[in-house]
């Protein structure tokens, strides 16, 4: 069995805290440019972390010797599993995750807000539709300290939970 996603897994968890010490650098300086800096570096670790997931998902079709390349999503993974007949308590533990407000649904949530656009239109008057305007991930930048601790906790958890089903795993 190849470890092509194990390798890519560790290799996004890497750059995940790679951008964590950029971001917290980011958020102590005091240039003219801090709030997009810590902007960028935000969305990145976010970034990084979905990567990390989406890579953890295809190194566990490779475990169960399920097709990766046909999983783009959690739910294909789990599709993939249920026509094999096949019962992988890793996957469970992540579909538990991904509902409430676990720190994995809280990536998701804080992820998908990177794409969403806002609307500037006020009091009736249209925005210039040659104007690009986005949503902060972390508009308000009085919070910016909590946001980075929410950010490494999410990479410790993630991180924790990778080798501990990665130990699992190997028992059998």
């Amino acid at each position: 069995m190849s470890a092509i996603y194990t390798s890519r897994t560790n290799q996004k968890l890497n750059f995940a805290r790679l951008h964590l010490e950029q971001l917290k650098q980011a958020e102590e300086g005091a240039g003219w440019s801090k709030h997009a800096l810590v902007e960028s570096f935000n969305e990145s670790v976010l970034f990084h972390l979905t990567g990390a997931y989406k890579s953890y998902l295809k190194e566990l079709c490779e475990l169960y010797r399920l097709d990766p390349e046909a999983v783009v999503s959690f739910d294909d993974l789990q599709i993939q599993l249920e026509n094999q007949g096949v019962e992988a308590p890793e996957v469970k533990e992540l579909a538990l995750l991904r509902k409430g407000d676990s720190w994995l649904s809280q990536l998701k949530l804080a992820y998908r807000a990177c794409w969403m656009a806002e609307s500037r239109e006020q009091s009736g008057a249209r925005a210039s539709q040659s104007e690009i305007h986005v949503v902060q991930v972390n508009p308000d930048y009085a919070d910016e300290g909590q946001v980075i601790e929410q950010l490494a906790q999410w990479l410790n958890d993630f991180r924790s939970l990778v080798e501990r089903q990665r130990e699992t795993m190997k028992e059998w």
